[in-house]
């Protein structure tokens, strides 16, 4: 019973990290979204294209931070190590049964 109960524990503190990484995930993708709404509004407003470039100048904070964002989501719910750690458990189980 008590192995049972540590089992469940365990599952519950992997579900508590897999959810603060997805509400992390989350207000990171909010943040960026308001804040690069500002940018390109601010570009908008003030004339556009300012300094004879072929690209607006958000493009470059729109796609760095873009690029953070792309890993955080993988991070929060791809999570191929949190994968191979179960599906390694498991193998050992298994292997263990035999």
């Amino acid at each position: 019973m008590q192995n049972e109960n540590q089992n469940s524990s365990i599952k519950d503190e992997i579900l508590w990290s897999i959810a603060k990484k997805r509400a992390s995930f989350k207000r990171h993708l909010t943040t960026y979204l308001v804040i690069n709404v500002f940018i390109w509004a601010l570009w908008f407003f003030r004339g556009g294209e300012d300094f004879d470039s072929p690209y607006p100048w958000p493009i470059w904070t729109t796609l760095g931070w873009g690029i953070g964002i792309i890993f955080h989501y993988i991070s929060a719910y791809v999570s191929p190590q949190e994968n191979s750690v179960e599906k390694e458990y498991e193998k050992l189980k298994r292997q263990q049964n035999k």
